[in-house]
């Protein structure tokens, strides 16, 4: 098979959960152990950050990349899911994996897959860990997928694990509650292995404390560090994930970091590991800004920040996935703006006729749009330059006009 048949094929597997939704999430890591066992255990042949959490996860992976790229190592990173291109989930150094790579590698295990009956999150966990394995990273940083105890990411034993905050997030698979949601993230913690919480949450300290404890890990609270860090990543958001990149770096033992290393690389964060479509300023005149908030807990601020922005008019091209609960998003926009409503295009994407009626009982009005490269337009056709556009609600209508 060729790349785009192999992308084909292994998007056809198992339903793959960024596409498809609660189908395609597994209860156990017995598949990605025995796939690790075929490929001869490539988890352990490179070093390792582990980082979850609800929000923040994947700014804060590419700043430890960026931080340890700028200290002279190689470094593998694993983030999901990819805005345009697959190859994005796995990188060396800023580098995506050649597609030849992606190809060969499942035309050499398709039989495995096919019988073993591997998801498409399983296998691409296999082939980055084999990548990194091959290519002899000094260390690479993998990001959790969902949750993190059953994620398939958590056959590693890392150097330091990390957990960025916890929100309201995929609570049909984590749990309705925080402290639920904290149980299945803390599953990263490992016997004897540093672990950094980003953000004190005080409804969930007592689950990470209780759990490094018992894991007979040292605990670090990285918002208890007064020092704050400048980035090229321009959301307020990111304060809290400098705090926590640099509390993880001052926490790996065995590698050499200076304080230097520590800011060149906070602030060539996009130079260094081409991270999109956080707080991404597309255009001026007007404005046009992209995140890919997509709960509660990333919206509020996201919000906030657009508070404080210049600007005559606001335009939301705005778009969710089925599964998201609007009566906990929506009370968060303005009234006072102009919103286009849209439908990813994946399987699980929200039609636009329906978020558009849901936004209405909320105030929020504007007209629906088949796709979001069409509502993108018209917001651009409509838009004066003193007027901001913003485009979000989910990582799929970012990814379609980036």
């Amino acid at each position: 098979m060729n790349y785009q048949q192999t992308l084909d094929w292994m998007f056809a597997q198992l339903p793959m959960y960024q596409r498809e939704g609660k189908t395609a999430f597994k209860k156990d890591l017995s598949n990605t152990f025995a796939f690790s066992k075929e490929l001869g255990f490539p988890e352990k042949r490179f070093k390792s950050i582990h980082v979850g959490g609800t929000n923040g996860k994947g700014s804060t992976s590419h700043m430890l990349a960026s931080i340890l790229q700028e200290a002279g190592y190689k470094v593998g990173l694993y983030t999901s899911p990819h805005l345009k291109n697959f190859t994005e989930r796995i990188r060396i150094n800023g580098n995506e994996i050649p597609k030849r790579k992606v190809s060969s590698f499942i035309n050499k295990n398709k039989d495995f897959l096919e019988n073993q009956k591997l998801s498409f999150f399983e296998m691409t966990v296999g082939l980055a860990f084999d990548y990194f394995a091959s290519q002899k990273v000094d260390i690479a940083i993998i990001e959790v997928g969902l949750g993190g105890r059953l994620d398939s990411t958590n056959i590693l034993t890392p150097e330091v694990s990390v957990i960025t905050n916890i929100g309201l997030d995929h609570t049909h698979f984590l749990g309705e509650t925080l402290p639920e949601i904290a149980y299945e993230k803390a599953g990263i913690i490992k016997k004897n292995i540093p672990v950094i919480i980003g953000e004190e949450q005080e409804e969930v300290k007592n689950v990470f404390v209780a759990k490094a404890d018992e894991c007979k890990s040292s605990i670090h609270f990285a918002s208890d560090v007064d020092k704050s860090y400048k980035t090229d990543l321009l959301g307020d958001y990111q304060k809290n994930n400098t705090k926590t990149a640099v509390e993880a770096i001052r926490k790996l033992k065995g590698f050499d970091v200076s304080e230097e290393n520590i800011k060149k690389g906070l602030l060539n964060v996009v130079n260094n590991t081409n991270l999109k479509g956080r707080w991404q300023v597309l255009q001026n005149n007007p404005k046009v800004i992209c995140d890919t908030a997509h709960n509660k807990e990333g919206l509020s601020v996201v919000l906030k920040q657009l508070k404080k922005e210049n600007f005559k008019k606001i335009h939301f091209v705005l778009g969710v996935v089925s599964d998201k609960k609007l009566e906990d998003i929506l009370p968060l926009f303005p009234k006072e703006a102009t919103y286009y409503f849209s439908k990813p295009d994946i399987p699980r994407g929200m039609s636009e006729q329906v978020l558009q009626e849901k936004a209405a009982f909320f105030e929020l009005i504007g007209k629906k749009y088949f796709s979001v490269s069409e509502a993108y337009k018209m917001a651009l056709t409509n838009a004066n330059q003193q007027d901001i556009i913003y485009v979000g609600g989910s990582t799929f209508v970012v990814a379609e006009i980036i």
